[in-house]
Order: C-alpha cells, then structure tokens, then sequence
C-alpha cells in the first residue's frame, strides 16, 4: 500500500470509512481531490442519514509523515480550533473538506433506488403538467393519467427533496410542475383512496419512514 505517496479519503462522522483513490505524485492527488470536490458542489440531494442515523461526510487528503510534517487543524461546532487525527501513524491528513454524497431513494414502480438525475431525465423531462403531492415519506408523481410514488427514508428527508426541487425549478425558471407539500385533511384522505384504488398498499402509503440499508 505505501509505494503510493498520496491518498484521497472518505470520512463520515470523522470516522475513515474508505480510501477512494491512491497516486503517486501530489499534483495527480490534488487534480483528483479537486474535481471530487467540484462534483461534490453539484449535488443535487446529499446524504444526511444512514441506517436511520445523522450522518456527514468529508473528504480528505493523506500522505505519508514523511512528504509533509505539516499537521492541519479545523474548527468544530463551536469554533474551537482541532488537530485533525489519524489511526495510520504512517499517515497524516493534510486537507479536509465537507464532502456531499448524493441520496438515493425508491421508485415505486420498479421498487429499484434512483437519484436525483434519473428522476429528472425519466420523469420531469415528461410533456405536459407534472403534480406532485407529499404524502408523509413519500412523493405522489401525477401527469395526466400516470401516478407514481417516490420513498423517502423520512418525512424529512422528503420535505428537504421538495424544498431543494422548488429552488431549482425557479432558478430554471419551469413552470410545468405542481408542488403540494401541505395537503389538507380532505386532500389526504382523496390521496390514500385515489392510490389505494390503484393497488398501493395503505398500509404502506401511512408509514412516515422507511429505514434503508447503507451501501457497501
């Protein structure tokens, strides 16, 4: 492992969770530091629980001690100023930034994991006006005579979707979707029937979160 010189980190909750790539020169390294950092920047929906518990991520640069004797420090919560540790003594971490993995989340109609793009391209890119209704975890998709549904891990986690989707339909200035996210009483109960008469389950469309397995 230590012929390579350089390694780029992932974190989460400042605990090592994989290296992501090893390069032998520094200037390799900081490239490939900066554009997962970029791509990092565009996400869409990040991560913000796994196994039903907060989570963050960061990505961080290691070397070996003897390429830099430098040690870096960060600042926690409330300022304070942290020695960045690591459980390698053979490596030290020289650069750390807050890191922004993408979130996934189910398509009921093949009960298969999608993120936001493959939403975006198979279902927004739809003609014609797009609904979509909050229902606890779940979003209700409707355009015209097509209804879908979309879990969430949570009620929140479905809100934060909506709030973030509202931002970039008005910065992309479309007007071709409907965002309900505080149905009535009246428009809840239509809800469960209209979905229940298409065969979802109520037992199902009542639940407010779903706990999904974390990613290997």
């Amino acid at each position: 492992m230590y012929f390579m010189n350089y390694f780029v980190v992932l974190f989460k909750n400042k605990q090592k969770k994989k290296i992501i790539n090893k390069f032998k020169t520094r200037k390799k390294a900081d490239n490939f530091f900066k554009q997962m950092i970029e791509d990092s920047d565009e996400v869409f929906f990040p991560k913000r629980t796994e196994n039903g518990k907060e989570c963050y991520f960061e990505l961080a640069m290691m070397e070996k001690k003897e390429n830099n004797k430098e040690q870096i420090y960060i600042k926690d919560d409330l300022g304070r100023s942290i020695k960045v540790k690591t459980d390698d003594d053979n490596l030290t971490i020289t650069k750390v930034l807050k890191f922004n993995i993408e979130e996934s989340f189910v398509d009921y109609s093949n009960k298969n994991k999608i993120v936001f793009k493959d939403f975006e391209k198979k279902y927004l890119k739809k003609i014609g006006l797009k609904l979509l209704s909050k229902l606890n975890n779940k979003i209700i998709f409707q355009n015209d005579d097509y209804v879908n549904l979309f879990t969430f891990k949570s009620d929140d986690d479905c809100e934060r979707f909506l709030d973030n989707l509202i931002s970039k339909l008005q910065k992309d200035k479309k007007n071709d979707c409907l965002i309900v996210k505080d149905v009535s009483k009246p428009q809840k109960k239509y809800l469960y029937n209209l979905l229940v008469g298409l065969g979802f389950p109520i037992d199902y469309l009542q639940r407010c979160s779903t706990t999904h397995l974390s990613e290997r």
